[in-house]
């Protein structure tokens, strides 16, 4: 069996505050067990679900898409590379649709503040898929 690790031996190790770790276990991200005295002992394959959600949210997901995500793979064993890549598989997917929604940003962004109208009914940068907007100004819809 693996030893397990202390809180703080696996925030030195991954490089996260302690206090970080506790939030993480309290929104389900990662797990402990508790010892006999109720101290914290993590499974070292923490230290990779540790790195995944530091890695996925310097890209720019959520802890909710994180956890949504966390909640499939496995949290009493280290994962496999097949639980990886479908998780890997997914993400990939929405990346590419963040590229794609900073490249048009990117590309209309001097454009747009150079025109200086920041138009809400004219402006595809602000409000690029209003469906709504050949219906006119204001409210319309209550559903």
């Amino acid at each position: 069996m693996k030893r397990f690790l202390t809180v703080s031996e696996l925030a030195q190790r991954s490089g996260i505050a302690a206090s970080a770790l506790r939030f993480y276990e309290s929104r389900g991200l990662i797990a402990s067990v508790r010892t006999s005295g109720n101290q914290r002992r993590f499974h070292p394959s923490m230290l990779r679900r540790i790195a995944l959600i530091q890695v996925a949210q310097s890209v720019g997901f959520t802890l909710e898409e994180i956890a949504g995500e966390l909640a499939c793979l496995p949290m009493n064993r280290t994962a496999t590379k097949r639980d990886w890549e479908r998780v890997a598989v997914k993400w990939q997917k929405e990346l590419a649709a963040k590229m794609a929604r900073l490249q048009s940003l990117n590309d209309n962004l001097t454009g747009c503040i150079g025109c200086g109208c920041l138009s809400m009914k004219a402006c595809r940068l602000l409000n690029p898929e209003d469906a709504l907007a050949q219906q006119g100004n204001g409210a319309q819809r209550l559903s």
